[in-house]
């Protein structure tokens, strides 16, 4: 605390120091599948050590995104400290070795989020949005204690890892594993419990949105790779269930993007979508679909990120986030129309990007578990293609609205964070061993 005190007042030295410790973390650490440097309920295997390094550098890009609170004067000390303090409780979260710890620390991670939504929100539906993500959250959480009380109480023990598998207990077996896997699905989201989702995202301010997309879904990912291997015998009734909802539910949600004229809210819903695919990848069971889903978390998060600072920016000149009032981009922001190309061609999972590799295998592992499924995905994959050229093209052509006078079209600031979203997200996939380790 005493150094969060020293530095809250200095912008530039609390930016430096979290891309330095991404630095250290990405040439330093080890990334095995085994688990390494193991402490007191602290250690990282490979899917940790990807998490931490992505939770280390969006929330650098955060800050930097963030430069207006600054220039505003907007309580930028607190804003400051909140980010480090969810900053310390995600790698905590993606470093427990307890599942205990790993509660606690999973719902620690709400509170700042609510402070951010709140504190430096837009409109003042941001206090139903803050409700709205509050008690879906909390709702879906609370059987999860529940269940891990009763694991401790029938004496198996919390650590990861020691537990291996729970067994086939009949009806209790599957009331055990929907409660523990229910408040995975819901943060993650699965379609059905994802109405908080875009609620947040549109009331949140960048900082919030960047970090809801690009780490705390990735939290209800991390949560499924960590328990259902306690549920094996289980999860292999129910896999049927997840897989149809969520490429059914990824297919509406495509749909319901391209009638969307909320730039924010159309990019919520494609994360809807995008991890829909991720569940699915992890019930199947399979190192294509585990491998898959890590990759796509990562690609999804720098990606999705990336969009949200570039709505952002948009917000900031234009003062509006409708697709209908800030079209005709092209001419007015010349500048940043490449990068809205190139973020656009991400989300739609074009070479060379993370999310090829990662979809590549995740469509690989859910159509080897049902040749089916290849209807479901490829109506995903060419919805994914549409309702990003609808966003793309609507924002960039057509004549600009008359009451928008010429402005800045981006400061080097700007283009940096940018660069920095795109530059791993496309420069990775040549370090794919580092991701998928198994190859």
């Amino acid at each position: 605390m005493v150094v969060l005190i020293k530095i809250k007042d200095s912008w530039e030295i609390v930016q430096f120091f979290i891309f330095f410790m991404s630095f250290l973390f990405g040439v330093l650490g080890n990334h095995y599948f085994y688990v390494s440097d193991l402490g007191t309920m602290l250690g990282y295997d490979f899917v940790s050590y990807v998490l931490i390094l992505l939770s280390l550098w969006v929330v650098g890009l955060v800050i930097m995104s963030s430069y207006k609170i600054k220039f505003l004067k907007n309580h930028s000390s607190a804003f400051l400290i909140v980010n480090v303090l969810l900053l310390i409780m995600l790698v905590v979260t993606f470093s427990s070795m307890d599942y205990l710890l790993f509660y606690i620390s999973f719902e620690s991670s709400l509170i700042p989020t609510l402070i951010l939504i709140l504190g430096w929100g837009y409109q003042p539906e941001r206090v139903e949005a803050g409700i709205y993500m509050l008690f879906y959250t909390l709702f879906a959480s609370l059987p999860l204690l529940v269940s891990l009380l009763s694991v401790y109480n029938c004496g198996f023990s919390l650590t990861l890892g020691v537990l291996n598998s729970l067994g086939d207990q009949g009806l209790i077996s599957v009331i055990w594993y929907f409660t523990t896997v229910f408040a995975f699905i819901v943060k993650l989201p699965m379609y059905m419990f994802h109405l908080w989702l875009p609620k947040a995202h549109v009331e949140a301010p960048v900082a919030g949105s960047m970090i809801l997309a690009g780490v705390l879904l990735k939290l209800g990912g991390y949560g499924l790779v960590r328990v259902l291997p306690l549920f094996t015998s289980v999860n292999k009734l129910y896999s049927g269930l997840w897989i149809s909802v969520s490429i059914l539910g990824g297919f509406i949600v495509s749909l319901m993007c391209l009638r969307q004229v909320d730039i924010k809210s159309l990019i919520a819903y494609s994360s809807v979508a995008h991890m829909g695919l991720v569940l699915c990848g992890l019930v199947v069971f399979g190192w294509w679909g585990l491998n898959g889903s890590v990759v796509v978390m990562v690609g999804h998060g720098l990606c999705s990120s990336g969009l949200f600072c570039l709505a952002n920016m948009v917000y900031e000149r234009v003062g509006s986030r409708s697709l209908l009032i800030s079209k005709g981009l092209l001419s007015f922001m010349p500048s940043m129309g490449l990068w809205w190309f190139l973020l656009s061609v991400g989300n739609m999972a074009a070479p060379p990007t993370l999310n090829l590799l990662g979809e590549i295998n995740l469509i690989m592992s859910v159509v080897s578990w049902s040749s089916l499924t290849m209807v479901g995905i490829s109506l995903l994959s060419f919805f994914s293609a549409a309702y990003t050229l609808y966003m793309y093209s609507l924002s960039q052509h057509g004549v600009f609205y008359n009451s928008i006078y010429s402005v800045c079209s981006g400061k080097v600031r700007e283009y940096l964070v940018l660069l920095l979203h795109w530059l791993p997200l496309n420069i990775l996939i040549l370090k794919g061993s580092m991701l998928i380790p198994l190859y």
